[in-house]
């Protein structure tokens, strides 16, 4: 037998070998293939996500293309979409040892967060979620209460990524304060306590406006101005809710005067009262020129808004009168 041969039974050997390796080890994970994967793999896509915490619920459905918060709200797609990326795409980032687990979360009686993951009627997956400031991505997860835990991340992300499951139903809606046309309005009274000699109210009566202030209706406004004003209520968003700010601190904000009430009434009679609350920043209690604090009389919670979403619609009187 010439060397050409057995080097050619050699690699083949080799090959064989290596072969063997790849069947044996396919599929395997680095922490094991019982607990070694959060993230789900759906064939077509997600379209149900059920979080339940103590006794609470919230579910996440698809109707067609659209998500609605417990089948009867329309869900924020911005939210939806992180989850379902954090969903898809998460990784383990490290375990985590029995002794930090009771520390940070059995000593803590941190109650975690269940989630189910469907596609149509078919589980894709169930897994815990202990939301804890213990490490950057603000979770440790486990597939089940006799599982091993580990931190979790979506790699390329450095944020963390357990505030996304949330029961509270506000971080789910639609981010929105006014979301009406001109010919929905019936009317916009703005009360600007600054200066109460900038404040007005817009009446909207058929084809025609009225424009008043001080008690008195008003003369020699410009109509195009009027209808321009009107037009920004088509949608004007905040940016997030202040679930951070503590009861103190929301006491604090509550007992000084709004420096602005914006009430807009729809041609439906349903009307939106907006309150707004200049924002300090921090201890420095230097006064934030980029956001303020909003309120609307229906919701107790606080929400933060930017000066470029709401100045369009904090104007003076003169405004409407052309120089």
């Amino acid at each position: 037998m010439n060397k050409v041969i057995i080097r050619n039974i050699l690699l083949a050997v080799l090959l064989l070998v290596f072969l063997l390796v790849v069947l044996l080890f396919r599929g395997k994970v680095p922490f094991g293939k019982s607990q070694g994967s959060f993230a789900s793999e759906p064939s077509r896509g997600i379209t149900r996500i059920e979080l339940s915490q103590s006794g609470n619920k919230l579910a996440l459905i698809k109707k067609g293309q659209e998500w609605t918060v417990n089948n009867d709200r329309e869900a924020r797609k911005s939210a939806v979409m992180y989850i379902i990326r954090i969903l898809t795409e998460m990784k383990i980032k490290s375990p985590v040892s029995g002794e930090l687990f009771n520390n940070e979360i059995t000593h803590k009686d941190i109650v975690p967060v269940k989630v189910k993951v469907y596609e149509g009627r078919k589980l894709l997956k169930s897994f815990l979620v202990f939301k804890t400031g213990s490490n950057i991505y603000g979770n440790i997860m486990k597939l089940s209460e006799s599982a091993s835990p580990f931190i979790v991340n979506l790699p390329g992300y450095e944020g963390e990524i357990g505030s996304a499951f949330t029961l509270n139903e506000l971080y789910w809606q639609p981010f929105m304060v006014f979301n009406l046309l001109p010919s929905e309005i019936a009317s916009i009274d703005l009360q600007c306590f600054a200066d109460t000699s900038s404040s007005f109210t817009i009446l909207h009566k058929g084809d025609h406006y009225l424009l008043s202030g001080s008690g008195k209706m008003l003369s020699g406004w410009d109509t195009s101005r009027v209808k321009r004003y009107i037009s920004y209520f088509a949608r004007i968003p905040f940016e997030k809710w202040a679930f951070e700010v503590t009861d103190s601190s929301y006491k604090r904000v509550e007992m000084n005067n709004p420096v602005y009430i914006l009430k807009v009434r729809s041609s439906d009679s349903k009307e939106v009262v907006l309150s707004i609350w200049d924002m300090y920043q921090g201890e420095s209690g230097m006064k934030d020129y980029d956001r303020v604090y909003g309120k609307t009389e229906n919701r107790r919670d606080l929400f933060i808004m930017r000066y470029f979403d709401i100045d369009p619609v904090l104007k003076k009187r003169s405004y409407f009168f052309t120089e």
